[in-house]
């Protein structure tokens, strides 16, 4: 008996995925939009779950195949979807039609830990991130690199402890720096080491993708109404955690009265002021703990495994092109030697050559290969005329824009003049943070972050690329991550 019901259940769940992927199919093709005919249902997230590479190469062979197309339709099981191909469409979601297109795809459902400027939508997006955008003024990040100097000696610091970390997995030791720097910008920065940080410990549990939070990330991009049905919440064991964590703070600095340019100033002005509103449109948000807590987890989720992958890409890129690491090396100890071992925020200004190694790093491999957004108002995709219903999420890529050989002059070329001021591509075509009004509010803290450790590490180590097989990509769902290459460390000898 129980073997027959299983059938039956079978063969349901088979013809109820069969008319789905009829549908897909039948609505893109009634709107003039190529439908690739395999995996109907599921499109390229079928492709990334049989293991057939990172998610932004399942696109990819969607890119190449399709590329004078302006969208290609895809299966999403019950979500209408589109991988928009043509540059100019990109730029259309992105940034030209910001009213239909400012959602990123995810609904936060004002989850305690998800209630973020990443995830928020609307009004409360747009309130959040005006209160948020201070702590990322040129002023401010100048206050506080500070920190930022500090937790990439604490990491040279750790090295030297620690000398097994020299001969490999330098990615994990750069995603523990990575959290450690966020961690002191978020909770300040103590006498001791930012790498014994109290914090420390669950703040790494937290920036590193799993199995776990992959399904959940694929059930919430596939199918938003059924995560919402399963209770699936990102980050729900850290909730408390982080809402302690914020309030200890918080009131330490409101007490204490002090400064230190740190995101938990910026916690405590807020609670301070009281009720946040947006005059123009009546949009309430009060600055509980609760709420101050989740910005904070978007400090974790943003800017820790992205950036400790974009400084092991950018030296990986270097080792396999020595004559501008050696470049690179030169700026570095000019630096350091005319400054006295003293790395300001004007001094990582003055490093021109090496800002633009790291543009031309995230060119090659960008932190994320593609963005995702949602439709929240009927618009018209202006190559090909393609009428997008609200409801439809957009898929744009970043990968393979930046690849593409009719928007980058041999693109699998490592140039970094490619960045200078004479040279320097459009925003348009340039998107390792993304663009438009939802460009990444943390961009320029990120390029910070990733320079400060850059400087440091290469201040003091020499680096030798370590490669066990043919490098390619790790198969992650959202992130550019290199496989089968790790750097081995030296101790460089250098002047006092």
């Amino acid at each position: 008996m129980l073997i027959q019901l299983a059938l039956v259940v079978i063969i349901l769940v088979l013809i109820v995925l069969y008319q789905v992927g009829r549908y897909n199919e039948s609505y893109w093709k009634k709107r003039g939009v190529k439908f690739p005919s395999q995996n109907r249902v599921f499109g390229p997230f079928a492709a990334y779950f049989m293991g057939k590479g990172a998610m932004f190469e399942c696109f990819g062979e969607l890119y190449e195949k399709y590329r004078n197309e302006p969208v290609v339709g895809i299966g999403n099981l019950f979500t209408p979807s589109l991988f928009v191909t043509n540059p100019k469409n990109v730029q259309h979601v992105l940034t030209l039609d910001f009213n239909s297109f400012n959602h990123r795809g995810f609904e936060s459902d004002k989850d305690t830990f998800t209630d973020h400027i990443l995830f928020m939508t609307g009004n409360r997006w747009k309130l959040m991130r005006q209160k948020m955008t201070p702590l990322f003024t040129t002023n401010k990040l100048k206050s506080m690199y500070y920190i930022m100097d500090r937790c990439a000696q604490d990491l040279v610091g750790f090295l030297q402890e620690n000398p097994k970390t020299l001969e490999g997995n330098l990615f994990d030791t750069l995603n523990i720096f990575c959290n450690a720097a966020v961690c002191s910008a978020i909770f300040g920065i103590g006498q001791k080491s930012s790498f014994d940080s109290p914090f420390l410990k669950m703040a790494k549990g937290l920036s590193v993708a799993n199995w776990k939070t992959t399904i959940q990330f694929a059930l919430i991009q596939t199918s938003p109404r059924i995560s919402k049905l399963l209770g699936i919440k990102f980050g729900a064991e850290y909730e408390k955690f982080f809402v302690d964590a914020i309030t200890q703070v918080t009131q330490k600095r409101e007490n204490e009265n002090t400064q230190q340019h740190d995101f938990a100033d910026l916690a405590a002005k807020l609670r301070k002021s009281g009720m946040m509103r947006d005059e123009k449109t009546g949009c309430e948000l009060e600055p509980s703990y609760g709420l101050l807590a989740a910005q904070a987890s978007f400090f974790f989720l943003a800017g820790v495994e992205t950036n400790a992958n974009a400084i092991f890409n950018t030296l990986v890129v270097l080792c396999k092109h020595p004559q501008i690491l050696d470049t690179v090396y030169k700026e570095v100890d000019e630096h350091f030697e005319k400054n006295n071992n003293e790395i300001t925020y004007d001094v990582i200004t003055e490093m021109t050559y090496l800002d633009k190694v790291l543009s031309e790093s995230l060119r090659m491999y960008p932190p994320v290969g593609y963005l995702t957004r949602m439709c929240i108002e009927d618009s018209v995709l202006p190559v090909g005329n393609i009428k997008v219903e609200k409801g439809t999420k957009m898929y744009t890529p970043i990968y393979q824009i930046h690849h593409d050989p009719e928007l980058y002059t041999d693109p699998e070329v490592f140039d970094p003049e490619r960045f200078s001021k004479d040279r320097k591509p459009n925003d348009d075509i340039y998107l390792p943070f993304g663009m438009g009004n939802r460009v990444c509010i943390g961009a320029r803290y990120s390029r910070l972050q990733i320079i400060a450790g850059l400087v440091h590490l290469l201040r003091h180590y020499q680096i030798n690329l370590i490669q066990t097989g043919k490098m390619n990509f790790k198969a992650d769902i959202m992130n550019v991550k290199l496989n089968n290459v790790d750097i081995k460390l030296t101790r460089r000898n250098i002047k006092a």
